[in-house]
């Protein structure tokens, strides 16, 4: 019976690996995982660990290794099929029923791997022979080891039409022809694909033979420097990750997954010493792709090159990535120095530049903002809006809920720095010439203050609610930064929606008054206990002032946004009651952080601020310790 590896895959993902293995293996909580004395070899001290994020286990002292399927063949000892089976059963799984059409076609896939070796072993018989001289220098040249050559299969394709047909005459044309080495054209007889190219092999997650790449050894017009394989049977460039079978057990080890723009960059890599590096093969990386990546590790790290094309190809994948992201899963990116690649950054500056490269990725939030503000001139309104606009189109493209909403705020944080930056702050100073300095004031007309009271009054007048005006009003330039977040508090409250009207109305004064508090708040109700806020004291640092009342609005849409996160999860019950409860479940609890956040906000900084206030003179003398009881 032939089962499908997405079949496999979705047998392996509802199944709680280490729930299996503790039926007759002790296993003990390590941080993320679980570790236990390896049940295939004897040993007092634990060295087999359980990863149940990645789905397989690993011995570092055996080197035992595998997943579910793997642990109920080798450590029950049960068949194959037997083990799909059970653990079928158990996910509530129907296995497949035997498929004559799928078995032929499996078959057919073995019999092409028969093809793609032999052929591999006579390209590398080539290189060492006398037409491979010109292929030897090239890689001499480019510094790779002995090691690094035989390791990753070069061979040479030589310049002839029927080489490879010939040397291959034990199997039919058909299937050289299906393997992707003759390329057949109507009315004419097949001939070979690679032709005087420096050969790689192309390998799957297993190790086998399924593919090949080819890159010309001298630049000619019209010819493309890299050629691979077509799409096969065997072979799916859109599923495929070129060094995965290598790099997947070395990242095990560094807990890290490196992905460059092609093959020669992995195999630099390879050449300096390190070993997790993979490549998509000719495409932008694909949605599989990088699923096939976060099996691997929460974060890979793509490493494109510093050029245009290469930040192309890196927006590509987070395009590719957002609508997928969900908790814990993400990318991190590295950017090279312009003009440079792995290859030239580590012939520059040696391989110790590198690995400070890739320990010190950015986030894909930070990538994201960097790319499209540096994409377009930003010089006028206009400009900027364009620039808000594309941030948050790809914002919408983010599925899961909490994560859209999270990179909305940051990144509307990021516009709103970058769009409204704070105005410079007039020193004030005691005693300066016989007077203070102060912010002068706009006095805006009573409708503005009519409308503000009566808003406050209908059921949003709770402390910080109105202090948070206040501040606003106090540091009326604040009012444009906030803008983005005031508006979501109206849609998700609509109690408060007249009040940021109102706000956004007397925020106008603002075009010809420069740094002003807008003179309102006598008409208000005042916030209760006033000198608990920095943004309201008399004397704080205007920065200080600015932070506390961007978290105060930060909070103040925060709770409106959980509650109707609530209200959506519990509607998702009848759909599913486990999903729906356990999201409830989380929000609640952080709506109770919430709670009690608000229950602290800006306390502990008034209290410092009276602490300092009524600090005593000190002692004329110290008091000796012998004085204290």
């Amino acid at each position: 019976m032939a089962l499908s590896p997405q079949w496999l895959d979705e047998l392996r993902a509802r199944i709680t690996l280490s729930s299996v293995i503790m039926r007759t293996t002790k296993l003990q909580r390590a941080g993320r995982e679980w570790k236990a004395c390896c049940p295939f070899h004897d040993e007092k001290t634990p060295s087999f660990y359980v990863n149940d994020q990645k789905g397989f286990y690993h011995c570092f002292g055996c080197q035992a290794h595998g997943d579910v399927i793997r642990w109920m063949t080798d450590q029950r000892g049960l068949p194959f099929m037997d083990a799909v089976k059970e653990l079928a059963e158990e996910a509530g799984l129907e296995v497949p029923r035997p498929d004559p059409r799928e078995a032929q076609r499996a078959e057919r896939r073995a019999t092409l791997v028969d093809v793609t070796t032999a052929a591999q072993d006579w390209f590398v018989e080539n290189l060492h022979g006398d037409a491979g001289a010109k292929a030897r220098d090239y890689l001499r040249s480019r510094g790779f080891s002995r090691r690094i050559v035989g390791e990753f299969g070069f061979g040479f394709a030589p310049d002839s039409k029927v080489a490879l047909k010939g040397a291959l005459g034990e199997f039919d044309e058909a299937m050289l022809v299906e393997a992707g080495l003759l390329i057949s054209v109507d009315d004419k007889a097949p001939y070979d694909r690679f032709r005087d190219r420096l050969m790689l092999p192309i390998q799957d997650a297993r190790g086998r033979m399924i593919a090949f790449g080819g890159r010309i050894l001298e630049s000619r017009d019209g010819v493309a420097k890299y050629l691979n394989s077509p799409d096969t049977p065997l072979f799916d460039k859109g599923r495929t990750l070129y060094n995965l079978h290598r790099a997947g057990p070395a990242s095990r080890q560094s807990d890290r997954i490196v992905v460059v723009e092609g093959y020669m960059d992995v195999i630099a890599l390879a050449n300096a010493g390190i070993a997790d590096a993979v490549a998509p093969l000719g495409t932008a990386l694909t949605e599989t792709q990088i699923e096939m990546l976060w099996r691997l590790v929460d974060s890979p790290v793509l490493c494109f090159d510093g050029d245009n094309a290469g930040q192309r190809a890196a927006m590509r994948a987070i395009s590719r990535a957002l609508p997928m992201l969900r908790a814990g899963k993400s990318l991190s990116i590295v950017r090279l120095p312009t003009g440079l690649d792995p290859d030239d950054l580590i012939k520059q500056e040696g391989a110790p530049a590198m690995e400070k490269l890739l320990s010190q990725p950015v986030s894909l939030l930070q990538t994201l903002w960097e790319f499209e503000r540096d994409a377009a001139p930003l010089n006028t309104p206009e400009d900027k809006a364009g620039l808000k606009a594309r941030i948050l189109a790809h914002v919408d493209s983010i599925e899961h809920p909490d994560i859209k909403a999270l990179y909305r705020r940051e990144l509307l944080e990021k516009f709103s720095a970058f769009a409204f930056p704070p105005r410079p702050q007039r020193e004030w100073r005691p005693g300066g010439g016989g007077r203070s300095q102060v912010r002068p004031q706009a006095t805006v007309s009573g409708d503005a203050v009519a409308k503000l009271s009566k808003a406050l009054s209908g059921g949003a007048r709770d402390a910080l609610t109105l202090a948070t005006v206040h501040g606003l009003l106090r540091h009326a330039s604040e009012i444009a930064r906030h803008s983005e977040a005031l508006g979501r508090l109206a849609r998700l409250d609509e109690k408060t929606s007249p009040m940021v009207e109102s706000l956004f109305e007397v925020s106008e004064t603002l075009d010809s008054h420069d740094n002003v508090a807008i003179s309102v708040a006598q008409g208000l109700p005042a916030p209760p206990e006033p000198n608990r806020y920095a943004f309201l004291r008399e004397g704080t640092d205007p920065v200080d002032a600015r932070e506390e009342l961007a978290e105060a609005v930060s909070l103040l849409v925060e709770r409106p946004a959980l509650e109707a996160a609530i209200k959506a999860a519990t509607a998702r019950f009848d759909e599913d009651p486990e999903g729906s409860f356990a999201e409830q479940a989380r929000l609640r609890q952080r709506l109770a952080g919430l709670n009690d956040r608000l229950k602290t906000f800006g306390r502990k900084k008034a209290a410092a601020a009276a602490e300092l206030e009524i600090a005593p003179e000190p002692a004329d003398e110290p008091v000796s310790d012998l004085e204290t009881d």
